[in-house]
């Protein structure tokens, strides 16, 4: 039986960010990945990953620093506590027996009292007794043994690019035992999906727990998600902003031509269909492109061509000044 304070070596009285981060860096150095060649790392990787599942859900933590669940988290006592030791119908001085009629003849016999009630309190349930003196058929028939436990599900971390993310591009990840498997990243896929990957977790008598994949989208240099959409910032040129032309624009698909019309001022949003983020129907927004006049690094060509001409308009008027 396995503590899982000791498995990831933090106190008790650890807070949640020291547990995470401990856990962060076991799970770097016993990652199957860069074990290969230590057949005891993705048992040891499971161990770490399975003491953080329980200590990182507050409530199993608690159960656990109580006694009431053991490392695995399974109860300590699924039956509450024995029948001897000073307890109902046990011997002084502990010890357990088992219970016949002639033990509860002292609580007023016969038909006066129906022991039914408390058979079901004792022992989950059983069957009402037929008459006088009948109890069922005795208490092994009444217990039902609890089905079998599954084995315990196992969490993984997906790192995903930006751009496999808003395309949904199949993801490749290891698994504790050392497999690899493809995964298909789901319709409307985000920072924080989580996965579930049936039947990849630990062995159980019950069947396999599961795989739980938490998603962490990265972030890019220059696109940016909004909503269903991306958006992003293109530079041109002033002489592409007079006269206008195409002008080649990248998308998470791939760069694409975009038309710029002549006298485009700065500031203009254009819109791509369909290359923006996938949806949870299945479809792709839009992607919003933000023009943005550059002028030249040199400007003194630039402006010993404008000397002596001089703009007019007032183009803060509509801002009141």
């Amino acid at each position: 039986m396995s503590d899982p304070y000791q498995t990831l070596g933090v106190a008790r009285t650890a807070s949640e960010k020291e547990i995470k981060s401990a856990y962060r860096k076991l799970a770097k150095e016993l990652h199957p990945d860069r074990n290969k060649d230590n057949p005891k790392a993705a048992e040891k990787f499971s161990n770490v990953t399975n003491a953080y599942d329980l200590l990182s859900d507050k409530d199993k933590r608690a159960q656990f620093d109580r006694g009431e669940i053991d490392g695995d988290g399974n109860p300590t006592n699924p039956f509450g506590g024995g029948f001897g030791g000073g307890g109902f119908g046990g011997r002084p001085g502990g010890g357990q027996r088992g219970y016949r009629a002639e033990d509860f003849q002292g609580f007023g016999g016969g038909d006066d009292m129906d022991l039914s009630d408390l058979f079901e309190g004792l022992f989950g349930g059983g069957r009402k007794r037929s008459g006088p003196g009948n109890f069922g058929g005795g208490f092994g028939s009444q217990r039902r043994s609890p089905p079998p436990r599954k084995g315990a599900d196992i969490n993984y971390r997906l790192s995903v690019s930006f751009i496999d993310a808003a395309t949904r591009k199949d993801q490749r990840i290891t698994l504790a035992d050392g497999k690899t498997i493809d995964l298909k990243l789901p319709a409307g896929v985000e920072d924080g999906t989580q996965m579930r990957l049936k039947g990849k977790g630990e062995k159980g008598a019950g069947g396999p727990g599961d795989g739980l994949v938490l998603v962490e989208v990265g972030k890019h240099p220059f696109f940016r998600r909004d909503g269903e959409n991306i958006r992003m910032d293109l530079p041109i040129t002033l002489g592409e902003a007079l006269r206008g032309g195409k002008v080649k624009c990248p998308t998470v698909d791939g760069p694409v031509m975009l038309t710029i019309k002549p006298g485009t001022d700065g500031g203009t949003v254009m819109r791509l269909k369909g290359k923006g983020w996938s949806t949870k129907s299945g479809s792709r927004g839009d992607q919003l492109v933000t023009l943005e006049i550059q002028l030249p690094d040199n400007l003194d060509e630039l402006t010993e061509r404008l000397d002596g001409w001089e703009d007019s308009q007032d183009v803060r008027a509509k801002l009141g000044v």
